[in-house]
C-alpha cells in the first residue's frame, strides 16, 4: 500500500466515523461513495464495489463500537429497541453480506443508490411526535420494528452498510422514537448489523484487510469526537445535517450510475 493511498483511506475513515458519532449512522452512507470514487480520482488506488462493501462493513463495526462506548451512561439507549431490532438486523445483514457474492458490482451500486434514495425521502418528511418522552415511557410497534430491521439488514448487508441511514429515519418517522434516543440506540443496532455484514463479507472473500485496518484506526479515533460534538448540537440541526448528508450522497451515487 502506498503512502498516498494510506493517507486517503485515513481521511475517509475519519470523516465517516465523525458522522457516525454525531448522527448515529455507521458512516457507510458516506464512506461507500468516497471509497469507490476518491482513490481512483486521486490516482492512488481502485477498489471494486464488492471490496468497498467489505471495507465499509468492517469500518462500521469498529466505529459503532467506539460510538456506543462513548454513549454509555447517558441514559439515551433504549435496550428493548436495541434487542428487538438488533437481532433482526443481525440475521438480515449476514444473509445480505454473504449473498452479495452472487451479484455483480453494478447491481451492488444500484442497491446502494436505491437505499440512499429511500432514506433521503424518509428524512425529508417532517418529524411527528414528542421529543422529550422519558426513556421508560417510549412505546413502539414491535412487529414493524422486526420487519423493518430484517429487511434493512438484508439490503444494507449487500453493500456492507450497517443500515443506520435507513434505520434512523424508520425509527424517527415510523416508530416515533425521539431523536436523541434514536441516534444513540441506532449505534448499538448498527453494531449488530455490521457484525453480520462483516462475517458475510469475510466468508465471501470480499474483505481487503490492509485497507480496512487503515480506515478502522481512523474511525476508532474520530467516532468518540463525533459523539461529543453531537451532544452539543441542537436536535433540529442534527436531523438537518443527516438529511443533507443522505441527499448529497444519493445525488452523487445516482449520477455515477447514470452518467
Amino acid at each position: 500500500m502506498t503512502v498516498g493511498l494510506a493517507l486517503t483511506l485515513t481521511v475517509i475513515g475519519a470523516v465517516g466515523a465523525l458522522l457516525s458519532g454525531m448522527l448515529g449512522v455507521g458512516g457507510a452512507i458516506v464512506n461507500y461513495p468516497m471509497l469507490l470514487y476518491i482513490p481512483p480520482i486521486l490516482g492512488v488506488g481502485v477498489y471494486s464495489p464488492h471490496e468497498v462493501a467489505g471495507i465499509v462493513a468492517l469500518q462500521v463495526l469498529f466505529s459503532t463500537v467506539a460510538g456506543v462506548i462513548a454513549q454509555r451512561g447517558q441514559g439515551v439507549i433504549h435496550r428493548e429497541l436495541v434487542l428487538i431490532m438488533g437481532i433482526s438486523v443481525l440475521v438480515g445483514s449476514f444473509v445480505g453480506g454473504y449473498g452479495a457474492k452472487f451479484l455483480s458490482g453494478n447491481v451492488v451500486n444500484v442497491i446502494y443508490a436505491i437505499l440512499a434514495t429511500i432514506a433521503a425521502v424518509l428524512m425529508s418528511l417532517p418529524k411527528r411526535g414528542e421529543e422529550e418522552i422519558p426513556l421508560g415511557e417510549i412505546r413502539f410497534n414491535k412487529w414493524i420494528a422486526v420487519a423493518s430491521a430484517l429487511t434493512v439488514g438484508a439490503a444494507a448487508g449487500i453493500v456492507g452498510a450497517g443500515g443506520a441511514f435507513l434505520l434512523v429515519p424508520v425509527m424517527l418517522q415510523i416508530l416515533k422514537i425521539p431523536t436523541r434516543v434514536t441516534i444513540a440506540s441506532s449505534l448499538a443496532i448498527t453494531f449488530l448489523s455490521s457484525l453480520g455484514s462483516s462475517a458475510g463479507k469475510l466468508l465471501a472473500g470480499h474483505l481487503p484487510l490492509a485497507a480496512a485496518a487503515v480506515v478502522i484506526v481512523a474511525g476508532i479515533i474520530a467516532a468518540p469526537i463525533g459523539v461529543r460534538v453531537g451532544r452539543m448540537m441542537n436536535v433540529k440541526v442534527l436531523r438537518a445535517a443527516l438529511g443533507v448528508v443522505i441527499i448529497a450522497t444519493t445525488v452523487k451515487i445516482w449520477s455515477g450510475i447514470l452518467f
